[in-house]
């Protein structure tokens, strides 16, 4: 019975369970960052490049003999997916960019000034002070 409490006390730590929602959110977002490319992005793209769909570009290595498929290199895809990779990374970027600067506001606050010694300590002090003069 001792495993499955341990276990328990493991997937319910604070940082798996972050972990956990971290990456249902990214892989919403990366749908998301995926769409944005895909349907905005590069279409503009293809038409200033007379027209040329991306996932459509690809060397034919070797024809289709009988049964056998054809030897495809799609570039294209690839070329696709690094584009959602730049724009992915430069959108995590700005979001940690934009985290660290709220970071910095919160460190630049003055720290409150520490508290005044108390009476006794002043008095040791003066006496301190006192015995030094004579």
């Amino acid at each position: 019975m001792s495993l499955i409490k341990e276990f328990k006390e493991f997937a319910m730590k604070g940082n798996v369970v972050d972990l956990a929602v971290a990456v249902i959110i990214g892989g919403a977002f990366g749908k998301i960052v995926s769409s944005f490319v895909n349907d905005i992005i590069m279409p503009p793209i293809g038409v200033l490049l007379g027209g040329v769909d991306f996932k459509d570009l690809s060397i034919i290595i070797k024809e289709a003999e009988g049964e056998l498929p054809a030897v495809v290199l799609s570039y294209g895809n690839f070329i696709q997916n690094v584009v959602d990779f730049l724009i992915i990374a430069f959108v995590i970027f700005m979001a940690i960019k934009g985290m660290n600067s709220f970071k910095k506001k919160e460190v630049e606050a003055p720290a409150p000034p520490p508290p005044a010694p108390p009476k006794s300590e002043l008095l040791l002090e003066e006496i301190r002070d006192l015995l030094k003069n004579k």
